[in-house]
């Protein structure tokens, strides 16, 4: 059964943070307890990135935080987010709340139960019979995975309407205590955002005609270790113990040809990867492992300039950028996250009839 993509938004936090500003307050949280803060400050320069936004203003980092006001922060900012992400995805596919027949719903930055499309029924005047799908733990790859569980869900029962909201607020997890590359890497890389989706077997009246396929993911045995979080009594603490972009030109290639295998596809009919942007020289091991042209993932780079890393609703930031410049043709989403495990979901997008 042909699966349809009838609306995708996305929707930033409100506090900008620019990069020079991010690094002037991690200089001064991190300088004179942290002895290689010098030598890797440097990658704020280097990690393609201007700005990104936050659930909660510059000046929440420099206090200290534990659980309890971390996720009353991921409370509040996520319910907001996933508000404006939805009812914009809801707009443009002319849909309501009471519309919607399941909703799945993607974090991995803070706990809520019930989860967050129960925190909002009232706001989003969902149906009380709405089947609720909330996944967690998938990382950067949780925009590719949860469009491939919808496109799944609604492949199950002619003309079931399903909404997707992916809901990160990666800044929340900043630890000033550890002392650990991989967090100041974090406070380079991450910031907060949503994106959503709104997705059904029945097609589109009118617009580009955006095919869903069955998605299809790879996880590699014994690399736990990679990314993820360790969970302690002040909250979460980001994991990265392995060059990411070195295991990016060592298995991406074959990760994706199997993809591309089991979707009935090869690399010379992919017109358009539309890759999560885990940051500048994971962008430049994806096109070098996929053999494409330097330079070519130029959406995957502006998103990442414009809004940094914002962990799962990344890659959908880069897919409405990259349908918006009327790119049209065989596409492939992927993106890489926790487990250690690369999702992909093919998708096919038709021009507007004229």
């Amino acid at each position: 059964m042909s699966v349809y993509l009838h609306g995708l938004s996305t929707a930033l936090p409100p506090h900008c943070l620019t990069q020079s500003e991010v690094r002037e307050r991690a200089s001064i949280i991190f300088g004179q307890k942290y002895p290689q803060f010098d030598r890797l400050s440097k990658t704020f320069d280097t990690a393609g990135i201007d700005k990104r936004y936050s659930v909660v203003p510059i000046d929440w980092f420099t206090q200290n935080h534990g659980w309890s006001d971390r996720n009353a922060a991921f409370m509040t900012g996520a319910k907001a987010l996933f508000i404006e992400a939805a009812q914009r995805a809801l707009d443009y596919a002319g849909w309501t709340g009471a519309d919607v027949d399941c909703v799945v719903t993607v974090t991995s930055t803070g706990i809520a139960t019930p989860s967050l499309e129960a925190q909002v029924f009232s706001e989003m005047s969902f149906r009380e019979d709405v089947m609720r799908v909330p996944v967690f733990g998938l990382g950067c790859a949780g925009g590719v995975s949860g469009l491939s569980t919808a496109q799944a869900i609604a492949a199950g029962r002619p003309g079931l309407k399903v909404l997707l909201v992916v809901v990160e607020a990666c800044s929340l997890s900043f630890r000033a205590d550890r002392l650990q590359k991989a967090d100041i890497i974090a406070t380079v890389l991450f910031g907060d955002g949503a994106a959503a989706s709104c997705i059904s077997s029945a097609a589109p009246a009118s617009g580009k005609i955006i095919t869903l396929s069955q998605g299809h993911q790879k996880m590699w045995p014994g690399t736990l270790d990679i990314m993820g979080w360790d969970v302690d009594e002040t909250g979460f603490g980001v994991v990265f113990d392995r060059s990411i972009p070195t295991f990016v030109t060592e298995e991406f290639a074959a990760a994706t040809d199997g993809a591309l295998k089991a979707a009935n596809l090869d690399h010379g009919q992919i017109d358009r990867y539309v890759c999560h942007p885990g940051g500048a020289k994971v962008v430049d091991a994806i096109e070098g492992a996929l053999r494409l042209e330097q330079g070519s993932l130029n959406a995957e780079r502006d998103t990442l300039r414009a809004a940094g890393n914002m962990s799962a609703p990344t890659v959908m930031f880069v897919m409405k950028s990259v349908l918006e410049a009327g790119n049209t043709g065989q596409m492939m989403a992927c993106a890489l996250g926790p487990g250690f495990t690369a999702s992909f979901m093919p998708f096919h997008v038709t021009a507007e009839a004229a």
